[in-house]
C-alpha cells in the first residue's frame, strides 16, 4: 500500500514520504481526484470517509510567536483608524465644515476611491518587481511612505484660508492619500503569506489582525467621534429647540434654516478636526515602527530559488482565469459596498433623518465594540463550520437590524441595532482576509510553475471593492443633492430624509443578498481546503528534499 501510495515520490524521498501523510502530488486543486494506482486500489477495497481530519503538526521553524501575531496585527491598526475617521467623518465634513456643495463632495469621494482603485494594481506590479532586502521585499514599502501618508492625512482634514479652490485642494489631497495609503496596504496584505506557510499560523494571525483592526476601527471612530461631535451640535443654531417630529410633518419650502454658521464656531469646527488628524497621524507612526520591530518576512517557500519569476501581464492573466478568485472578489465586492453605504451615511442619517445627533458617536462606538468583542467568535465559529458557513451566518444578521432602524428610529433600538450590527461588520472584516490565502493555496496548486503572484491577488481584490465602493459613495452623495441637502443647514428638507433612510435600509440589502448569491458559487469547502492543504505541505516537503538532495550532490 504504501509502495503504491507514494509512487510519485522519487527515490531519494521514500523515506520521508512513507512517515509523511498519505497525500500523493498528484492531488489537485479544487478537489480533483488523483488517478489511482496499485495501491490505490487496495485501499478502495476498504473505503473509508471521503476526508479524515488529522491533526496537523506545525514545523518549528513556521510557528508564529504570540508577540509576532501582535506586532502584525497592530501594524495593520492605522490604516483602520484613518479609514474609520474618513469613512464615517469625511462626508459630513466636507458638506458642513469644509463647506462644498454635495456634487462637489460627491466628486471627491468618488474620484478619490476610484484613484485609490486604480493605483492598487500599479503598486502591486511594482511590489513583484521589488528586490528582496535585508528587511525583505514588502517591508520597505511599508516603512518607506508611512510619513508621507502622515502628512497628506493631515491635509486632507485641513481647511484652506480660499474658498474658490477649495474643491481641487480637497481632490488633490484624498487623491495622494488614496496613493500613499495604497503603498502601504497592497504590501501589508500581501505579508500574509510570507509569515509561514502553515495554513493555521496564516488564519491565526489573520485572526489577530482583524481584531486589531477592528480595535483601530473602534479607536479612530472613538477618536475623531468624540473630539469633532462639537462641530456638529445645533447650539450655533437660532431654532435648535424645533422638535423631531419637524422633519416628517413639513415640505421642502418649510425647512427650518440657521442663520450663517458664526465665524467662531466654524473656526472650532475646523480646529477639532486638525486635532483629530494630528493624534490620528501620530498613531499611525507608533504602529508602523512597532510591526517593523516585530515582524519577520519570509521568501516564498513553495518555489526552487533559482525559478524565474513569471511577468506581470501572464501572472495578471493567470490570476483573473481563476474561478474562486472571481467568485470571491464578486461576491465580497457587493457585501462591502453594503457596508460602505452603511458607514459613510449613518452620521448624516443620525444627524438628519432620525433626530440623534447627539448620539451618534456612542451609536458608532456600540457598533465597533460589538465588532471587536465578535471577531474571536468568528474565528472559534469558522474553524468549527467553515469559512463559508460563517460567511452567511454573519453577513445576512445585519439585514433585519439595519431596516429596524429604519423604521422604528428611536434611541433604544438604535443602541440594540448597533449591537447587532457589530456582529456582521466582524463578519464581513475577517471572512475575505481568511479566505483569500486559501484562494492563493488553489492557485499554487493549479499553477505550480508559477510564483510570486500574492500582490496580484490582494491589489486587485482592493482595486474591485475600493472602485465599487467610490462608486456607491459618489452615486450616495449625487442622490443627496438631487433630495435638495442644504449645505450648512440645521435642518434637511424630508427628501432628504427619505433618502438617507433607503441609503441604510434598502440598498445595504439587496447588495448584500447579491453578494451572497455570487458566494454560493464559491468551489472551496472545508475538504477541498483541508486536501489543498495537505498536497503543499507535500510539494513543500518535496521541494525542500530536491534543495538538500542538490546541496549534498554539489558538496560531493
Amino acid at each position: 500500500m504504501d509502495a503504491g501510495r507514494t509512487a510519485v515520490v522519487t527515490e531519494g524521498q521514500k523515506t520521508r514520504a512513507s512517515v509523511s501523510r498519505p497525500v500523493t502530488l498528484t492531488v489537485m486543486a479544487k478537489g480533483k481526484k488523483a488517478p489511482a494506482g496499485s495501491g490505490d486500489k487496495l485501499i478502495m477495497k476498504h473505503p473509508e470517509p471521503a476526508f479524515t481530519k488529522v491533526p496537523v503538526q506545525t514545523h518549528p521553524e513556521q510557528k508564529l510567536s504570540v508577540c509576532s501575531k501582535l506586532c502584525f496585527a497592530i501594524g495593520g491598526a492605522p490604516n483602520q483608524v484613518a479609514g474609520s475617521a474618513t469613512a464615517f467623518f469625511l462626508q459630513i465634513y466636507l458638506l458642513d465644515v469644509a463647506q462644498i456643495n454635495p456634487f462637489q463632495a460627491s466628486m471627491v469621494l468618488f474620484t478619490g476611491k476610484a484613484w485609490g482603485a486604480v493605483s492598487d494594481p500599479i503598486v502591486g506590479f511594482f511590489v513583484t518587481k521589488s528586490r528582496w532586502t535585508k528587511i525583505g521585499r514588502l517591508m520597505p514599502w511599508m516603512v518607506g511612505c508611512t510619513p508621507f501618508v502622515v502628512v497628506s492625512y493631515f491635509y486632507l482634514w485641513f481647511v484652506p484660508p480660499f474658498t474658490n479652490g477649495r474643491f481641487i485642494w480637497y481632490l488633490g489631497f484624498y487623491c495622494l492619500y488614496q496613493t500613499l495609503i495604497t503603498c502601504f496596504h497592497v504590501p501589508y496584505s500581501a505579508l500574509t503569506m510570507f509569515l509561514s506557510t502553515d495554513q493555521r499560523e496564516r488564519d491565526s494571525a489573520t485572526a489577530y489582525r482583524m481584531t486589531m483592526e477592528v480595535l483601530g476601527t473602534l479607536v479612530g471612530a472613538a477618536i475623531q467621534g468624540q473630539i469633532v461631535a462639537s462641530a456638529h451640535t445645533l447650539k450655533h443654531c437660532r431654532h435648535h429647540n424645533v422638535s423631531a417630529g419637524h422633519l416628517g410633518n413639513s415640505s421642502g419650502t418649510e425647512v427650518i434654516r440657521s442663520l450663517a454658521l458664526s465665524q467662531d464656531f466654524l473656526s472650532h469646527a475646523k480646529e477639532v478636526y486638525m486635532i483629530a488628524a494630528g493624534v490620528i497621524g501620530g498613531l499611525f507612526l507608533i504602529c508602523t515602527v512597532v510591526m517593523f520591530l516585530g515582524v519577520k518576512e519570509r521568501d516564498d517557500p513553495y518555489a526552487p530559488k533559482t525559478e524565474k519569476p513569471i511577468p506581470f501581464h501572464k501572472g495578471f492573466v493567470l490570476v483573473m482565469k481563476h474561478g474562486p478568485y472571481l467568485t470571491l472578489t464578486a461576491a465580497f465586492l457587493f457585501i462591502s459596498v453594503a457596508i460602505q453605504l452603511v458607514q459613510s451615511n449613518f452620521v448624516l442619517f443620525c444627524t438628519y433623518a432620525v433626530d440623534l445627533r447627539d448620539h451618534f458617536q456612542n451609536i458608532v462606538l456600540t457598533i465597533l465594540m460589538s465588532a471587536a468583542v465578535s471577531i474571536p467568535f468568528w474565528q472559534w465559529f469558522l474553524q468549527k463550520f467553515g469559512k463559508k458557513t460563517a460567511a452567511f451566518c454573519g453577513i445576512t444578521w445585519i439585514m433585519p437590524f439595519t431596516v429596524m432602524l429604519v423604521f422604528i428610529p428611536n434611541l433604544v433600538v438604535a443602541y440594540v441595532v448597533a449591537v447587532s450590527s457589530g456582529l456582521s461588520v466582524a463578519a464581513s472584516l475577517l471572512l475575505p482576509w481568511s479566505m483569500l490565502p486559501d484562494v492563493v493555496d488553489d492557485f499554487r496548486l493549479a499553477n505550480r510553475n508559477s510564483k510570486g503572484h500574492e500582490a496580484i491577488f490582494y491589489s486587485f481584490y482592493v482595486f474591485f471593492t475600493k472602485f465599487a465602493a467610490g462608486i456607491s459613495l459618489g452615486v450616495s452623495t449625487l442622490c443627496l443633492e438631487f433630495a435638495g441637502y442644504d449645505t450648512g443647514a440645521c435642518r434637511q428638507p424630508q427628501a432628504v430624509a427619505y433618502t438617507l433612510k433607503l441609503l441604510i435600509g434598502a440598498a445595504p440589502v439587496a447588495f448584500i443578498i447579491t453578494g451572497l448569491m455570487i458566494l454560493l458559487l464559491y468551489p472551496i469547502s472545508e475538504d477541498v481546503r483541508l486536501q489543498n492543504k495537505l498536497a503543499l505541505e507535500e510539494l513543500r516537503n518535496q521541494t525542500i528534499n530536491c534543495r538538500s538532495l542538490r546541496e549534498d550532490l554539489n558538496s560531493a
